[in-house]
C-alpha cells in the first residue's frame, strides 16, 4: 500500500485503486486521438441517404444522380432510403432521431423550410436537430399559362388579373409546396386576386393546364419545359433569383416584381451533434461531386443546376427562408387541409 499527500491530509491508496486511477487517466488521454482517428478513417461502412419523399420524384432522382459518384468519393456505398409521408415530415423526423455518426444523411428539398411554418408541433426542429452539409442543386419553379390566356409576360398577367379579380386560377403540386408559396408571394407582392388549385403532383397540374381546366400553373421547370418548347404552354417567368441556364430566354418574376423570389433547392443535412470533422469531410466530397461535368449534365437534363455551398452558407439560407415563409404563410393565411 502506498500513501499520497494532499495538503495536510494523508490518503492511503491501494495498488488496485492506483491501477483503476491510471486506467481511467489513460482512457481519457487516449480517447482524444481516438475521436480524431474516427473522423480520419470515416467512413468505414455504407452511408444511408434518407429521402423523405417517394421514389421517382425530383428529390429521389437528384439523390440517385449524386449517390454513385458520392460513394466513389468516400469509398463506401450510398444506400437510398425513401421514407415518404406527411409531406416529407416522416422521413425528416427519422433522420433527426438517427445517430449523429455520419452514417445517416437527410437529402431533402426546399419544403424543409416551409413545413415548420405550415404544420403545428412538428416532432423536430429543422435548425436545432440538423447540421447543414451543403446545398446540392437548384431547380426553379416556372409560371406557365394555357395558350388561351391573353397574357404573354408578368406585366400583362398582372394587368389581366386586376381586371378579373378572383377569376384566374393557378395550379400547384399541393398546399404549402414551393410552387404554392411562389404563387401566394406573387399575390402578396402585386395585390392580384388569383385562386390556388392544389394537385397531387406536377403531372396532373400540367394536364389540367393543358386542358384549360385551370389557366395557370406553377411547377418545376422539368415538368413543364417540354410543353413550352412544343408551344402547348406559354412560359411567363420563373420564380428564382436568376434566370435558369436550362432556359435562359425565360425571365424571372423578380425582373418585373422585385423580391418575388422562391428558390427551390435540394440539399444534404446530418443529424445534430455529428462531429464537425465528419461534416467537413462530407461537404468536401459533395463539392467535389457537384463539380464533375457528368454530374452537372445529368442534373441539367432534369432541369436542375448543380450548386454546392459551405455548411455555414446553407445554414444561413435555411434560417433566412424560415423567416420569409413564416411571413408568406401568415399573410396569405395558408392552411393545410
Amino acid at each position: 500500500m502506498h500513501s499520497m499527500n494532499f495538503g495536510i491530509v494523508k490518503v492511503r491508496v491501494t495498488p488496485a485503486a492506483r491501477f483503476v486511477a491510471w486506467s481511467f487517466l489513460c482512457a481519457l488521454l487516449c480517447g482524444v486521438p481516438a475521436l480524431a482517428q474516427d473522423a480520419k478513417d470515416y467512413p468505414t461502412r455504407p452511408i444511408r441517404f434518407i429521402v423523405p419523399y417517394p421514389p421517382a420524384g425530383g428529390t429521389d432522382v437528384v439523390a440517385r444522380i449524386l449517390s454513385e459518384p458520392f460513394a466513389a468519393a468516400l469509398g463506401q456505398p450510398i444506400i437510398i432510403d425513401n421514407r415518404g409521408g406527411a409531406a416529407g415530415n416522416l422521413g425528416t423526423d427519422i433522420a433527426a432521431k438517427s445517430a449523429p455518426d455520419g452514417y445517416t444523411i437527410l437529402f431533402t428539398l426546399s419544403s424543409h423550410t416551409i413545413n415548420p411554418k405550415l404544420y403545428d408541433k412538428l416532432p423536430f426542429d429543422v435548425e436545432r436537430d440538423f447540421v447543414p452539409i451543403s446545398l446540392a442543386a437548384l431547380s426553379p419553379q416556372i409560371l406557365v399559362a394555357n395558350p388561351s390566356v391573353p397574357a404573354n409576360n408578368i406585366r400583362e398577367l398582372i394587368a389581366l388579373a386586376k381586371t378579373q379579380p378572383g377569376k384566374l386560377n393557378f395550379a400547384s403540386v399541393g398546399t404549402g409546396s414551393p410552387a404554392h408559396i411562389a404563387g401566394e408571394l406573387f399575390k402578396l407582392k402585386t395585390g392580384v386576386d388569383m385562386v390556388h388549385v392544389p394537385y397531387k403532383g406536377g403531372g396532373p397540374a400540367i394536364a389540367d393546364t393543358l386542358g384549360g381546366q385551370v389557366q395557370l400553373a406553377i411547377v418545376t421547370l422539368p415538368a413543364a419545359i417540354q410543353y413550352v418548347k412544343a408551344g402547348r404552354l406559354k412560359a411567363l417567368a420563373i420564380a428564382s433569383d436568376k434566370r435558369s441556364a436550362a432556359a435562359p430566354d425565360i425571365p424571372t418574376i423578380a425582373e418585373t416584381v422585385p423580391g418575388c423570389v422562391v428558390n427551390s433547392w435540394y440539399g444534404a443535412l446530418a443529424p445534430a451533434k455529428t462531429p464537425p470533422a465528419i461534416v467537413a469531410k462530407l461537404q468536401a466530397a459533395l463539392v467535389k461531386v457537384l463539380a464533375m461535368p457528368e454530374v452537372k449534365e445529368k442534373l441539367f437534363a432534369q432541369g436542375a443546376e448543380a450548386a454546392s455551398s459551405t455548411s455555414a452558407e446553407f445554414g444561413s439560407r435555411i434560417h433566412d427562408e424560415l423567416q420569409q415563409w413564416e411571413y408568406v404563410i401568415r399573410e396569405a393565411k395558408i392552411k393545410v387541409e
